[in-house]
Order: structure tokens, then sequence, then C-alpha cells
């Protein structure tokens, strides 16, 4: 990992944003294929929600892009050894980013700020997965910066970011998946239970007054906004 950081460092700018323009398209082919194959059913979606897609995995590059720069001028740093930290990191950037975009979701639900910027996501009453990017680009550059925000905070492991990373596009293709692919023993299992599950971000489409949170229902239990 450290040398493909390295080797990145030595490419000229245009190949870096088409190389970051095609991990974020690959990424949206990933979650849309792997929605069909869950689902077991053909989408159908109308050429607006494809442009807004497009719209997000541009504005996604511009965020990764910026994580780079960042990196690259020593305001983010990142540590690479193998080590326990790579679990101690990934919980942190769990539970943190999920805090965060839990206040962030809430306070949008809450203010102005839903009818000018969140509704576009939520005109998806039934969501499928490409709604996981028909988001309102304020909406894509604020989620994108509360990441590099955390990163500025504390050298974390980059083996930890990569399976968040993933980790947050499982989340993400799950809660607009449509469908419950876990079974109710499951989903009631100790640890199970206080996760973001497809049925959790369903209902908030349902009844947008619940269901804040994005990876866990921790903070919603805390605020009895959970349903």
């Amino acid at each position: 990992m450290p040398s493909a950081l390295n080797y990145l460092l030595h490419l000229p700018v245009l190949s870096l944003w088409l190389i970051f323009f095609f991990e974020n398209v690959m990424i949206t082919a990933m979650v849309l294929l792997s929605g069909r194959l869950l689902h077991q059913a053909p989408y159908s979606y109308p050429a607006r929600e494809w442009g807004i897609c497009m719209l997000t995995n541009i504005l996604n590059t511009i965020v990764t892009y910026a994580g780079f720069w960042m990196w690259k001028n020593n305001i983010i740093h990142i540590a690479a050894n193998i080590s326990w930290m790579i679990i101690t990191d990934f919980l942190i950037l769990f539970l943190a980013m999920d805090l965060f975009m839990f206040i962030f979701h809430y306070i949008i639900h809450k203010t102005f700020l839903f009818k000018m910027v969140h509704q576009l996501h939520h005109q998806s009453v039934d969501p499928s997965p490409i709604d996981l990017f028909v988001l309102h680009p304020i909406e894509t550059i604020a989620f994108g910066g509360l990441w590099l925000i955390l990163l500025t905070l504390y050298p974390f492991n980059i083996y930890a970011m990569i399976i968040y990373l993933v980790i947050n596009v499982i989340f993400g293709m799950i809660g607009h998946l449509g469908i419950e692919p876990l079974p109710g023993k499951i989903r009631s299992l100790p640890v199970i239970k206080y996760l973001g599950t497809s049925t959790f971000h369903h209902n908030h489409h349902q009844d947008v007054e619940y269901n804040f949170g994005f990876y866990t229902s921790i903070w919603d239990r805390l605020l009895k906004t959970y349903k």
C-alpha cells in the first residue's frame, strides 16, 4: 500500500483525476450490480437519477482528490504499519463517522436544509440502490468534508481506512436495497440489532421523523428517534 501511494505521488494531475473518477464509477457500478443480484429483480432508473448519480460521482472524485492533496501536503497523516491499530482505528472511524453523519443528518431534517437540500434524496419513499447516489451536491460535499475533517485529527491506519470505506459502501447499498436480506433472527442478535439494517433505513424513508443513523441505531435510541 505505501508503494501504491508513492506511485500516485509521481503521476500527473490529470492522471490522478481520471484514476479517482474511474474508482468512484466502479464503486457505483458494483453497488448497482450487487443490488440487482441481491434483489433478484431488475431496477429501472429514470434518466434524471442517472444524471444526479453521475454528478455525485464527479463530486466524490473531487473529495477523493482533495484528500490526496491534503495527504500530499501533510495536512492528513496516514499510518501504514500492520498491527492491532488497524482494528482500533477502524472502530474509531466507524463510530465517529456514524456520530458525525447522524448529527448532520438530524440537523438537515430539522431545519430549512431539508427542503433546500435533503428533500431530493427523500423523493424516493421506497429506495433502490441508485438512491445512495441521488444526493444534492451540497450534501455530497458535506459528507465528504466530514470524512476529510476526521482524517485531519489523527493519523489513521491506511488499512483501517480502506476497511471503513468498503463497509461504508456496503451499508449504503443495504440501506437502499428495497428489501431486507437479513432474517429476523439474525437482526435480533445482541450486536446486529444495533446496526443500521436495510429495514432501519427503509423505515426512515417511510417516516422522516425517525432513524437518522447510518451504521448504527445507537444515537437514535439515545435521542428517542428510533423506530
